[in-house]
């Protein structure tokens, strides 16, 4: 007696009407974990070489996040195969976020901390590869185009496993080595392709979401640099001030860009779209994210010597100033993609908060972080006012 082979089901292939699911949440909680350790690494190495560390940390989780942004755009990954798939992403993600205090100096006893970052990373870009196959079974230049990522991605793996296996100062350079070309040959190969964003909706919300998750952890680091120190009005002083600057971050972003945005990308369709989402939010919501972590770093730097008097120091008015120019400027560049200029309001604040950082240096930490609050709150008032007309425009 012969038995039939079942064949095997294809994923449930998305459509416009497609939302973010309740697992993809979940799935991301991963990634706030994660994000936490990377402002705890930066902030345990306290040097300029660990900031460098840290944004290559995060470059990697960045990478591995829009790789998943894209399948679940693709596929409803909350049912089967696709479920157990990203249970398994999620493991392997948990696993190098524990490893991330070690990615570069490993700790004495137990298993080799970059080793086991970088091997982890490699199984979540394997499984993407693998998920994405699955979920293209029945799309055949889809599938061609995950099998060029496939090329695309080995040459920038291969380096960040060279890098924990020799270990040194080399792995720093080939960790961002890697990192780079895995993200340059990605976007080489990702022009005029054929990829699939089947829902827009999903999309920008997704992104949104990543975001927010960002700015938790701005939050966080309040609490965490607070939790060294009794309460006092100082540190409730520099909780507010920490406070104001992630509501500002929050506002200059979703107040209008994103919702503006989120209507233009809505009207775009086939190759329109890929070239926008890859650019405006693979690429550009990274300096948006980058921007929030670093100056998370330094707001905990700041909480952590609130009731210092001597200079705040360069490293950390680097890290707070720095990180929400970074930020402004990749919310200027990604308006400029999705809606043909410049925020130029945005470019003249990156240029005085980066002005700033000398200044802000032989400051008290306490005095550095309201300078930056005061800096990000009169930018958020003078666009409001300028643009109040568009801004209700389009928030109608």
């Amino acid at each position: 007696m012969h038995l039939r082979r079942r064949p095997l089901r294809a994923a449930r292939v998305s459509d416009e009407s497609h939302r973010v699911t309740t697992f993809e949440l979940f799935f991301d909680l991963v990634f706030v974990f994660a994000f936490t350790q990377v402002t705890g690494f930066m902030a345990h190495e306290h040097s300029f070489l660990g900031v460098l560390q840290g944004m290559i940390i995060l470059g990697l989780l960045w990478w591995s996040w829009v790789a998943f942004s894209w399948l679940g755009n693709q596929t409803h990954v909350d049912e089967g195969i696709m479920r157990l798939g990203l249970a398994v992403v999620m493991v392997a993600m948990f696993v190098a976020a524990l490893a991330i205090p070690e990615a570069f100096h490993d700790l004495e006893g137990g298993l080799s901390g970059p080793l086991v970052l970088a091997l982890a990373y490699f199984v979540v870009r394997v499984m993407h590869l693998l998920l994405y196959l699955y979920a293209a079974m029945d799309d055949k230049p889809l599938q061609r185009q995950i099998l060029t990522l496939s090329v695309a991605m080995l040459p920038g793996s291969a380096l960040i496993l060279a890098g924990a296996l020799i270990g040194g100062t080399a792995q720093t350079w080939l960790w961002l080595a890697g990192l780079a070309l895995d993200i340059t040959l990605t976007y080489l190969t990702s022009t005029g392709g054929n990829w699939r964003l089947p829902s827009a909706a999903h999309w920008t919300e997704r992104h949104g979401l990543v975001v927010i998750l960002a700015l938790g952890e701005s939050i966080v680091a309040i609490g965490v640099g607070a939790s060294r120190e009794p309460v006092s009005i100082p540190i409730l002083l520099g909780a507010v001030f920490g406070i104001a600057l992630s509501i500002c971050l929050w506002w200059l972003h979703f107040d209008v860009a994103a919702i503006a945005a989120e209507h233009r990308f809505a009207t775009l369709r086939g190759s329109e779209r890929i070239s926008a989402a890859v650019d405006a939010y693979s690429y550009l919501h990274l300096p948006l994210v980058a921007g929030i972590i670093l100056a998370a770093f330094g707001v905990e730097d700041v909480l952590a010597h609130v009731y210092d008097t001597d200079d705040f120091g360069v490293l950390g008015s680097f890290a707070l100033f720095g990180g929400a120019a970074l930020f402004l400027l990749g919310s200027s560049a990604f308006w400029r993609r999705m809606a043909g200029d410049w925020k130029k309001l945005r470019l003249v604040g990156t240029a005085v908060l980066l002005l700033l950082i000398p200044v802000a240096a032989p400051l008290a930490p306490l005095a550095a972080l309201a300078l930056a609050s005061v800096i990000a709150a009169a930018l958020v008032v003078t666009e409001s006012l300028r643009d109040a007309e568009a801004r209700a425009s389009i928030r109608e």
